[in-house]
């Protein structure tokens, strides 16, 4: 069973559909595989003009499977994807947001989010930190927020999101996200895709810098909190539904 629904096309737009409901879309190595090959293929391909990332489910993506998880460096080689991809690359999301995805929204060059969305930061609650999603996060996220959520895991909605500059729009209670997209696409479809290609080089040089200069760094962190005691703690509480030992 895939964990990539798709693709479908209309009018050089593609949509790749987050579609792993058995753990919410979590990032397990086969859905890292998976969408890195897709986002291959769209670069490949001359009648795609931009690419949306979406999903199934009230969840968009739950962060990393803790049961099956994909290799640190080939998420950020993921992410790093999504961000060098030559096409601009649009999160569509109405559901929530947890840990390893927001560095998948973090990587898209727009993100719209809806009414239903909700976001959260919860690596610190399971003895781990933000690490390698950190590279597209830090660079375009106010850092008086990223400290708080980075430190509390509290969660906060769309609005708050779009605020602190992790999504680009929030669709409104009465809104629908499908609406609040069509003058994105319909823009993208009149770039011409050597405009887009450069335009996209010339806003995501910043983002690029910080996987080059910190990627391995980061990965090499994330693996040494993943072994550690008290992520072992961490993430064994999150499985039996209980407060991990440190909880006062």
């Amino acid at each position: 069973m895939t964990a990539l629904a798709g693709p479908t096309h209309d009018r050089g737009i593609t949509t790749l559909t987050l579609d792993s409901p058995a753990n919410r879309n979590a990032l397990s190595a086969a859905l890292v595989g998976e969408l890195t090959a897709a986002l291959d293929d769209c670069a490949a391909d001359d009648t795609v003009r931009a690419v949306v990332l979406t999903h199934t489910g009230n969840t968009f993506c739950a962060g990393a499977d803790l049961t099956a998880p994909p290799d640190p460096a080939a998420f950020v080689a993921l992410m790093r994807r999504i961000v060098a991809l030559p096409k601009p690359v649009v999160a569509r999301v109405t559901g929530h947001v947890r840990a390893g995805g927001l560095g998948l929204l973090g990587a898209c060059d727009i993100s719209a989010a809806g009414p239903g969305a909700t976001f959260a930061l919860t690596e610190s609650r399971l003895g781990l930190a933000p690490a390698v999603i950190s590279l597209p996060l830090l660079p375009r996220t106010d850092p008086r927020a990223a400290a708080r959520y980075y430190l509390t895991g509290e969660r906060f909605d769309a609005a708050e999101a779009a605020r602190i500059g992790l999504i680009t729009l929030a669709a409104g209670p009465a809104e629908d996200i499908d609406k609040a997209l069509v003058p994105v696409l319909d823009g993208l479809r009149k770039a011409s895709p050597q405009g887009l290609a450069a335009s996209k080089e010339l806003v995501t040089a910043t983002v690029l810098k910080s996987f080059d200069q910190h990627a391995e760094d980061l990965i090499a962190r994330s693996a040494a909190l993943f072994a550690s005691a008290e992520a072992r703690e961490g993430m064994t509480a999150f499985l039996e539904r209980r407060d991990p030992a440190w909880v006062l």
